[in-house]
C-alpha cells in the first residue's frame, strides 16, 4: 500500500504575531490541528485519491510565510482584470496589505475574516466551513482551519442588494517554501447579486505551498458569479477546496482558471438544497511542462427540481497530466433533477496524460442526468486549412486552443467580464508552440 509521505504540520512562526481571531475561533483552530494530526494521510486504497501523485503531498520543507519584502510592488501589481471594482483587498503572505471599497452599496460587507469573526460573530459561526469536506481532502481542510491567519475574507451581500461592479481579491505568496492559507467566505441574502474575482499569484516565482478554501452560501433568488484565476509559481503545491450551497431559485456560476501551480488539487462540491436551485461549474486549464492538475467534483442534488451543469476543459502539452473524477448525485426524494457533466481534453502532446472518471449515483426516480469525457488532438485538417491561408502552424495551434476555450467562456453572462477573461486566456496561450 502506497501512502502520502509522513510529515509534521507546518510549524508556527518562530516569533508568532498575535492571533487575530477571537478566543472562540482559536479554540476551533486548536481542535482542527488535533484532527489534522490524527487523520491518516491518503493512500492509494482511497478512491478519492485514485491516480493521484501522493509523493507530491510531502509538506516537510514548507515554513510559515514571513512578512513580504515588496509590499508596495504587490499593491501596484494587483490590477486584476482592469477596469473599476466595487472593492479590492490585497494580501501578501497572509497579511492584509491594502483595502479599498469605492463602490460598495450600503450594507455590503467586504472585510478580513478575522475582523468579521469579532464584529459579525453570528454570521461567521453559521457559515464558515459549515459543509463537510467530502471529496478526499478533509485532512488538509483541517490544516487550513488550524493555520488560517490574516488572509481570510468575508463577502456578505444583504437581501435585495446588487453589487454592480466586481469585487476583486488578491492573494500573493513570496519567499522560498512559504505557506499561505487564503479563504473566501461569500454569503448572499435573498435576491442578492454579486461578482467576485479571486486572484492567486506568486510574487517571485519561488516554490510555495497554498492551502485555500472558499465557502459560498446563496439564499433564495441570489445570484453569484465567482471567478478564480490561479497563477501560483510552476513549482507550487496547492489545494483549492470549495463548497457551494444554493437555495431556492438561486444560481451559482463558478469559473476556475488554472494557469500556474506544479501540483494542484481542486475539489468542488455544489449542493442544491431547495427547489429551483441552479449551479454552473466551469474550469479552464491550459497545462504544459510537468504540471499536474487533480480535480474532484460533486453535484449534490438534495431537493426536487434542481439543475446543475459542469463543463471542464483542459489543453495538455509536454508531459502535463490531468485527473478528473466527478459525480452527479440526485438524492432520495430529489425528483426532476436535471444534471449534466462533461470533461474535455485537447491533447497537444503524445506524452501528456488525462484520466477521466465521470460518474452518476442516482438515488431517486424521474431524473435526467448525463455525463461524459472526451480526449482528442488538434485536427490536421484544421491546421492545413490555416497554413493554406498563410497562418503559421504554431499560431494556428494557438487559435485552435483559444477557440476550444472560448466556447466555455461564453457561459459567462456578463459581457464585459467575458471579454476580459477571453483576453487573459489569449495572453496565456502565447507559450503554445
Amino acid at each position: 500500500m502506497t501512502s502520502a509521505p509522513e510529515h509534521s504540520v507546518i510549524p508556527e512562526p518562530a516569533a508568532p504575531a498575535a492571533n487575530p481571531f477571537p478566543a472562540w475561533f482559536q479554540a476551533e483552530q486548536a481542535a482542527a490541528l488535533a484532527d489534522y494530526e490524527a487523520t491518516p494521510a491518503p493512500t492509494r486504497r482511497d478512491e478519492s485519491w485514485r491516480f493521484a501523485s501522493l509523493k507530491a503531498l510531502d509538506l516537510s520543507a514548507f515554513v510559515p510565510a514571513p512578512p513580504v519584502a515588496s509590499e508596495g510592488r504587490l499593491i501596484t501589481a494587483s490590477t486584476g482584470l482592469g477596469g473599476d471594482a466595487a472593492a479590492r483587498l490585497v494580501f501578501g503572505n497572509d497579511t492584509l496589505l491594502h483595502r479599498d471599497a469605492p463602490a460598495l452599496p450600503p450594507g455590503v460587507l467586504v472585510k478580513p475574516l478575522a475582523e468579521a469573526a469579532r464584529e459579525n460573530e453570528a454570521l461567521v459561526r453559521e457559515f464558515f466551513m459549515a459543509q463537510p469536506v467530502e471529496l478526499g481532502s478533509h485532512k488538509y481542510a483541517q490544516l487550513h482551519r488550524a493555520r488560517l491567519g490574516g488572509a481570510g475574507v468575508l463577502v456578505h451581500v444583504p437581501k435585495n442588494v446588487e453589487v454592480a461592479l466586481p469585487i476583486e481579491l488578491f492573494h500573493w505568496v513570496e519567499g522560498e517554501n512559504s505557506s499561505v492559507f487564503p479563504h473566501t467566505l461569500i454569503v448572499l441574502g435573498e435576491n442578492a447579486k454579486v461578482t467576485v474575482v479571486d486572484h492567486f499569484r506568486s510574487a517571485d516565482g519561488a516554490r510555495a505551498f497554498a492551502c485555500g478554501i472558499n465557502d459560498f452560501h446563496l439564499a433564495r433568488g441570489a445570484q453569484l458569479t465567482y471567478v478564480a484565476v490561479q497563477d501560483w509559481s510552476r513549482d507550487t503545491l496547492a489545494f483549492h477546496l470549495n463548497s457551494t450551497v444554493v437555495g431556492r431559485d438561486a444560481q451559482a456560476t463558478a469559473l476556475l482558471m488554472n494557469f500556474g501551480g506544479g501540483h494542484v488539487r481542486g475539489e468542488s462540491l455544489s449542493r442544491l438544497v431547495e427547489p429551483g436551485a441552479r449551479s454552473v461549474m466551469l474550469s479552464l486549464n491550459p497545462l504544459d511542462g510537468t504540471r499536474h492538475l487533480d480535480q474532484r467534483t460533486l453535484q449534490d442534488h438534495v431537493a426536487t427540481d434542481t439543475f446543475s451543469d459542469l463543463l471542464y476543459r483542459n489543453s495538455l502539452d509536454d508531459r502535463s497530466q490531468v485527473i478528473f473524477a466527478g459525480l452527479i448525485r440526485p438524492g432520495v426524494g430529489a425528483a426532476r433533477t436535471d444534471g449534466y457533466q462533461k470533461m474535455e481534453n485537447l491533447m497537444l502532446s503524445e506524452d501528456a496524460v488525462a484520466h477521466a472518471m465521470p460518474g452518476l449515483e442516482i438515488l431517486t426516480d424521474d431524473v435526467r442526468c448525463t455525463h461524459g469525457a472526451t480526449s482528442g488532438g488538434v485536427s490536421a485538417d484544421e491546421l492545413f486549412y490555416m497554413q493554406a491561408r498563410g497562418i503559421p502552424e504554431n499560431q494556428g495551434r494557438r487559435l485552435i486552443v483559444a477557440g476550444f476555450f472560448r466556447s466555455l467562456l461564453d457561459r459567462i453572462e456578463n459581457d464585459s467580464l467575458r471579454e476580459k477573461l477571453g483576453a487573459l486566456v489569449a495572453s496565456r496561450l502565447e507559450v503554445i508552440r
